[in-house]
């Protein structure tokens, strides 16, 4: 049945086109080699590639952890690496050296993955995390080329839209070489679909080491502001508007002001950062605080310098959030105070910075819970209920430092999803090879 679906994706193509000319008025980008999404090049063809798709931001940053560990396993190894968005495209110019390839993954047309394959010729490809595509697996099993579903996650509204297309979505599953999940929940639920689980490492973001540098200056920046600093880290649409109001409601309740009066000095209270979760929202998000009311500094316009004081400072820059976990003595997850599964808070925790998050978190279930439980995290009602509590905690200097080091002490705990990555991977090269020698 998978000629409906790529007649349907044929058909939709115009539209596809179209859309990457919207977005790329506010991410440019997204105009970068368009006809690559086609399956159509302007580099050289290459063979032997080790390939790694990271379709954005947050995956392209776990890879960058693989592939550093497979480097050092695979010498001379050449890296082919794709992506889907412009963010994790960006992102993804750090971790290439010379000899290695970027491109986009194209789109799933059975022309465009037959052209992409063809021109690279790649020994394996790992897929970050959920980016399954049904003509993309087919046509990596009929060429022999080892796919597998790496750092693999599913939540429950995945599994129950895939299954509702069972009969596109079991057959791609089903044509994987391997699956490695974060847990053995994601686990049932891939096998569910007939993946082929192979083992349950554990998150790879784990295994991630914050940079010393922006850390250590968003720490400095931070004794230096002289008053708690709180962050709502990847907020997402809505979700700041929500925030602006409870603040304002907060700032002039004057019985919360005497209950938190251990956070007040003269007029100072806390410092509020927020960091968007998509650079296209900057402007809008900055605009959208300046109607509330509220003056804005942003990073943007700091330079190498500490932060210029205003009622709130807005994070819009990319690959920075090292500095700002370090600039902050609490954050609040984005996208778990709106139905929109919560975004990841490994990092976080790495960079000794509890979090404070809202009931929606099932994209990131486990480590969720295993934060809460660990103490590393806290989870509230709302945002209505989050804003004073993330006060209290940043004002209260034993209870903060304590609950830094319950999250650093959570993510050094749970390492060690790279190493087994690896193994498995050389494990598939090795019988990939063995295989072609027969």
């Amino acid at each position: 049945m998978r000629w409906l679906y790529s007649a349907f994706l044929w058909l939709m193509q115009p539209r596809l086109r179209a859309r990457l000319l919207r977005r790329g008025t506010h991410e440019p980008g997204y105009l970068h080699a368009v006809e690559e999404r086609f399956g159509r090049y302007t580099m050289p063809p290459g063979q032997g590639y080790v390939w790694v798709h990271a379709v954005s931001l947050g995956e392209t940053r776990a890879a960058a952890i693989l592939v550093e560990q497979l480097r050092q396993r695979l010498p001379g190894m050449r890296l082919l690496l794709t992506h889907g968005t412009a963010t994790g495209r960006a992102e993804g110019l750090k971790l290439l050296q010379p000899g290695d390839v970027q491109a986009w993954l194209p789109w799933d047309l059975p022309g465009a993955v037959g052209r992409f394959l063809a021109h690279f010729g790649p020994r394996i490809g790992l897929l970050m995390e959920t980016e399954v595509w049904p003509n993309l697996a087919a046509a990596c099993r009929a060429r022999g080329v080892p796919l597998v579903l790496a750092n693999a996650r599913l939540s429950e509204s995945s599994l129950r839209k895939a299954r509702g297309l069972a009969w596109l979505s079991r057959p791609a599953y089903r044509a994987l070489a391997a699956v490695w999940a974060q847990t053995e929940a994601d686990a049932q639920r891939l096998r569910a679909l007939g993946a082929p689980v192979q083992g349950v490492f554990g998150n790879l973001k784990f295994d991630a080491e914050p940079e010393a540098a922006p850390l250590a200056r968003g720490r400095a920046w931070r004794a230096a502001a002289g008053r708690p600093v709180v962050m709502f880290a990847s907020s997402r649409e809505g979700e700041e508007a929500s925030l602006f109001e409870v603040l304002k409601r907060f700032r002039a309740d004057v019985q919360v002001q005497r209950s938190l009066s251990a956070i007040e000095s003269g007029a100072s209270g806390v410092q509020w950062l927020v960091v968007p979760r998509h650079p296209q929202r900057f402007d809008e998000v900055a605009a959208l605080a300046q109607q509330q009311g509220f003056s804005v500094s942003r990073r943007s316009a700091w330079g190498d310098a500490p932060p210029a004081p205003a009622d709130l400072w807005l994070g819009d820059s990319l690959g920075e959030m090292g500095l700002y976990y370090g600039l902050s003595d609490v954050a609040l997850l984005g996208g778990s105070f709106a139905p929109l599964g919560g975004q990841n808070l490994i990092e976080a925790a790495a960079c000794g910075c509890p979090v404070i998050m809202g009931p929606h978190t099932f994209n990131f279930t486990q480590a969720a819970e295993l934060a809460e439980e660990a103490g590393a995290a806290l989870r509230v009602a709302d945002l209505a209920a989050a804003v004073p509590a993330a006060a209290q905690l940043a004002a209260d200097a034993p209870r903060q430092a304590a609950a830094a080091a319950r999250a650093r002490q959570f993510a050094e705990a749970h390492r060690g999803a790279v190493h087994r990555t690896v193994q498995a991977v050389l494990g598939l090269l090795g019988a990939a090879g063995a295989s072609g020698r027969r």
